[in-house]
């Protein structure tokens, strides 16, 4: 199989608030942009803001929605984490670790753009807990 791009679409409210926050702030490379929209690359797969008239909602919690990425490499990992601190981006959880000492061992934190949707980052312990590890319940901060 070729390798795949994921691609999520996400609703802004300022375009070029959404540019500085994801370009300059998370280090995506913009590609198209308009009015209305811009598409973002964010380590090789397609992010795409689009602008809405209805008012962000934070969320109360991490679930149901977020979208982010998992890293293969935790040294990829720390470098977008010490980039997140160093540009002053706001973090909806600190770096933690989940499950430690556990097959499903893994570094997280999560980040808040300045339209409420919500990014996690992970770096897992063992890459068998990506998709596999299923004798193991536990998903995320829930039971």
């Amino acid at each position: 199989m070729s390798p795949t791009i994921f691609h999520l679409a996400f609703p802004v409210t300022n375009i070029a608030e959404a540019k500085a926050y994801y370009a300059e702030g998370l280090g995506c490379k913009v590609g198209r942009e308009n009015a209305s929209s811009m598409i973002l690359n964010l380590y090789g797969h397609q992010l795409v803001a689009h602008l809405t008239d209805e008012p962000a909602i934070p969320q109360t919690g991490i679930y149901p929605r977020h979208f982010g990425l998992v890293f293969t490499a935790e040294s990829d990992w720390e470098a977008l984490l010490e980039r997140a601190q160093r540009q002053g981006l706001a973090f909806y959880q600190q770096p933690k670790h989940r499950f430690p000492g556990s097959p499903l061992e893994h570094r997280t934190f999560f980040l808040q753009d300045p339209f409420s949707n919500l990014m996690e980052f992970k770096f897992y312990a063992q890459a068998e807990a990506i998709f596999g590890a299923a004798e193991f319940a536990q998903i995320g901060d829930r039971a």
